[in-house]
């Protein structure tokens, strides 16, 4: 995030307001992102007053009325009554019942009832504090909760690791003050789709320049988990990366941004390779079957660390109504498709069997839709 604008005395109270609400509104807009999932995880008041207790307030000590987990705590709960706006979360506040202004620790007055913090309170404290440092603190107790951290490597045999999606989209529905739809990069984990990372995408770069400081910044250490991602991140610096320096392991899908490698893998004998897992899935008219061929990686490959090199492929049948021309009547048919995906990992066969390989890029689609979706809510 860019930092809070200075505020210079020729400005005119309308430009002071607008340079204080743009980092505030940014702010709000990465507390609602996180507000579904602090529920979630977190659970009651006390829990959520928790999680704020580690954000650092950028306020001076002295002269605060309200503390920040409680001012944070009352935009949560806000957000998840269903405002989006500063100016809605604001009004929501300061109409708070004493039950919920007492829970989340608001400060009695004179005459004993619980008093919200004043509308320019949550605005200055906002913008004070910023998107980029409230996604870093909110993350960092998630990734608590969430359980991830370092493992040891398998010995008896293979088993299912701790995995971290790394993903990149655009925020619909939201427009920057300069006019750019913002574009997030995430870490989130594998199953509960928990971020515990995010960072702003600057309208002047992309997600790959930006990948190894959001992972550095994680705020728990993660040796030996298994971190996926999307073709865009499949490369050799990413790879280097999160095998040399994280100590952990990758699994990347290869596409045609990398050319060479791609060509090389397509050109194995895959016909040769025998179907060691598959998956068969139906419902809502449509079957779907998945397969997996896994073979050592090739030592003169080329890339980083690869231990692997796997081929999925999915094909897939769905039932759909279709009228034909000249007819009103509608009959059912079947449509089928057969997508093949190629990829590289860093795991031998000593830790990942062909179905754990499977699992996680199975896992890292839904962690996809599922970041969609939530960026779309």
């Amino acid at each position: 995030m860019p930092a809070h604008p200075v505020m210079s005395p020729v400005l005119s109270a309308p430009s002071v307001a607008a340079a204080v609400a743009a980092p505030a509104e940014a702010a709000i807009a990465a507390l609602a992102g996180r507000a579904a999932q602090l529920r979630r995880v977190a659970g009651g008041g006390s829990a959520v007053l928790e999680c704020f207790a580690a954000v650092p307030d950028p306020r001076a000590r002295r002269g605060v009325r309200h503390v920040l987990a409680t001012v944070l705590g009352l935009c949560t709960a806000a957000a998840l009554a269903g405002c989006v706006t500063l100016a809605e979360i604001t009004e929501w506040i300061t109409a708070a019942d004493q039950e919920l202004l007492a829970a989340l620790g608001s400060r009695r007055g004179a005459d004993g009832r619980c008093v919200p913090p004043h509308p320019d309170t949550v605005e200055r404290v906002l913008a004070l504090l910023g998107a980029q440092r409230l996604a870093d603190g909110v993350g960092g107790y998630l990734a608590g909760k969430s359980g991830i951290g370092c493992v040891g490597a398998p010995i008896a045999g293979p088993v299912v690791l701790p995995a971290i999606a790394v993903d990149g989209k655009a925020v619909r529905g939201a427009i920057g003050a300069d006019g750019v739809i913002p574009y997030l990069l995430a870490a989130a984990t594998h199953g509960e789709s928990v971020v515990i990372a995010e960072r702003l995408i600057g309208v002047k770069t992309n997600e790959v320049p930006e990948f190894a400081p959001l992972l550095r910044g994680l705020p728990v250490a993660v040796g030996g988990c298994v971190f996926t991602m999307d073709a865009a991140h499949t490369v050799r610096a990413h790879a280097r990366f999160i095998t040399e320096e994280l100590l952990a392991h990758y699994v990347m899908i290869v596409k045609h941004n990398q050319k060479t490698l791609y060509e090389r893998l397509d050109a194995l004998d895959w016909a040769g390779v025998p179907i060691t897992h598959q998956r068969i899935e139906t419902g809502h008219g449509r079957r779907e079957r998945r397969t997996i061929q896994v073979m050592d990686a090739p030592t003169d490959l080329g890339f980083p660390h690869a231990a692997q090199v796997f081929l999925i492929e999915r094909y897939t049948t769905r039932t759909v109504r279709k009228r034909t021309k000249g007819s009103r009547k509608y009959k059912k048919v079947q449509v089928h498709t057969a997508v093949a995906v190629l990829g590289v990992t860093s795991l031998s066969a000593r830790e990942a069997a062909p179905a754990h390989l499977a699992g996680y890029v199975r896992g890292h689609w839904s962690i996809e839709v599922r970041h969609e979706v939530a960026l779309v809510e």
